[in-house]
């Protein structure tokens, strides 16, 4: 998985992860906002890097969270989910709308090793000061550049460049 092979997402290990994650986001979305403050500790401690005043608004789904980067004072409004096979690196001040899926995990073509569970993990990187509006959907291996503006229900299916707008659905630029 970490090396950008395919893999078999059905494991005994992978499901361990996958358990102390759930509790952990279970934790977060339920708990009060008051006792929570920016995120429950219990979803902190499992990213990988957590930035100073990043916000992570509940409900809020990830695979793993060991392989989410946070920089400073990234936002994730409600109902965010992040498949995090591989590293997902997000850039200080990086805002995220409603609902936005960043995505992974990508399975395999053939429908006989898709269903044995084959996929591989493809980072995905977003650059400082991006806005990703309500709903969009990044998919695996993308880039976004520093200030790059993503419109609201876009699928981002190629790389988008520092300071571009691109909006719809395959995202295009404006």
């Amino acid at each position: 998985m970490a090396a950008g092979e395919w893999y078999c997402c059905i494991d005994p290990e992978l499901d361990r992860l996958r358990e102390t994650v759930r509790a952990a986001v279970h934790a977060h979305n339920t708990m009060p906002p008051a006792e929570r403050g920016p995120m429950a500790p219990e979803l902190a401690v499992l990213f990988g890097a957590l930035g100073q005043g990043a916000f992570i608004e509940a409900p809020f789904h990830c695979a793993y969270g060991f392989n989410l980067f946070l920089g400073d004072g990234v936002y994730f409004n409600a109902g965010c989910a992040v498949l995090d096979t591989a590293p997902v690196r997000v850039g200080a001040g990086s805002m995220f709308g409603p609902a936005v899926q960043i995505y992974c995990a990508d399975h395999h073509r053939d429908p006989a090793l898709r269903a044995k569970g084959l996929e591989r993990a493809l980072a995905v990187t977003i650059g400082r000061d991006v806005w990703v509006g309500g709903g969009a959907i990044i998919l695996p291996g993308i880039t976004i550049g520093d200030r790059a503006l993503v419109g609201a229900g876009s699928v981002v299916t190629k790389d988008v460049a520092a300071d571009a707008i691109v909006a719809g659905n395959p995202a295009r630029p404006r």
